[in-house]
């Protein structure tokens, strides 16, 4: 009717709407502040390409076309550097706010309608057991910065913690159980499900060696974790005093820590349990890559049997 069209609304005012809920639900601990930010960041993102390429700072919510959303996801990857898959999450996040205004009847078609976007398959490195023992055999004494950065990284290859994770990781996180053993119980920061991994002897001795360190004096935290920018400049030049030429970031730590696990026997349902997945298929992914690893192995049997013919 008459009234709705006086009572136009726009984009970025809905997006920014949202996102104040988001913030709320976020102090509730419904969503991980990483999304939060992806989703401000996003406005912010919007408003300086609509600036640029609209001279405006907002427009009808009825006038954002798959052009436009198409100009915006270049200007992504070109201007500010994004890669692809960084690129479709904020255009996801554009889709469901346009989702949301069909539904509130705000705009009667969604521009998005039978187009898809898909994520490409990212390679997950992870190190082999001689790799990381090579890492931990470092002798880092004279470059503290470096050490330190070193030893939170083998910490997470025998936890599986990611670094959002042990960064806020808390002495009330350590729970020991009535045989005695150390676990680690924590709700992941991204995903609030549970994660419980037994402590084993390397990560115990790393947190011996941080407790009471300078860096922590006046927190409840139990390693000094730099931020992840840094920490992966810093695994750069570890790698290179290593020996390793795949590239080492703060994730390969949980990556290897999955594979090891799956290397060593452990069954996958335990294994998602102490990465703390919703949902096992993401565990999943881990036994993919060991397929390689089992079809190396079976060529072995194979040369042997292959000669032996059947009566």
């Amino acid at each position: 009717g008459a009234d709705e069209k006086t009572q136009e609304r726009m984009f970025l005012e809905v997006f920014r709407e949202n996102n104040e809920k988001y913030r709320k639900r976020m102090e509730l601990g419904d969503i991980a502040e990483g999304t939060v930010l992806r989703w401000e960041r996003c406005v912010v993102y919007l408003e300086e390409f609509l600036k640029l390429h609209r001279n405006t700072s907002d427009i009808p919510l009825k006038d954002v076309t798959l052009p436009l959303i198409d100009d915006f996801e270049l200007w992504l990857r070109t201007v500010k550097n994004c890669g692809h898959n960084c690129a479709i999450r904020y255009i996801s996040t554009i889709k469901k706010i346009i989702r949301d205004a069909v539904n509130f009847k705000w705009i009667d078609r969604d521009p998005f309608y039978g187009r898809t976007y898909s994520k490409k398959k990212t390679q997950r490195e992870n190190l082999s057991e001689a790799e990381l023992n090579a890492i931990m055999s470092l002798d880092l004494k004279e470059l503290p910065r470096l050490e330190m950065v070193r030893d939170v990284f083998v910490f997470c290859c025998f936890t599986g913690l990611a670094f959002s994770d042990v960064s806020v990781l808390t002495a009330d996180k350590i729970v020991t159980d009535a045989d005695g053993e150390q676990w680690i119980r924590k709700r992941r920061e991204k995903t609030d499900e549970l994660s419980s991994i037994p402590l084993l002897e390397i990560p115990r001795q790393i947190l011996v060696k941080y407790s009471g360190h300078r860096k922590l004096a006046g927190t409840d935290r139990l390693l000094p974790v730099l931020s992840n920018q840094r920490c992966n400049g810093y695994l750069k030049e570890i790698a290179d005093l290593a020996n390793i030429t795949k590239k080492l970031t703060t994730h390969v730590a949980r990556h290897t820590f999955a594979c090891m696990s799956l290397d060593n026997h452990v069954a996958i349902e335990t294994i998602s349990k102490m990465l703390g997945h919703a949902n096992i298929k993401t565990t999943q992914l881990y036994a993919r890559m060991q397929d390689k690893t089992i079809s190396e192995d079976m060529v072995k049997m194979r040369r042997k049997f292959d000669c032996v013919m059947m009566n």
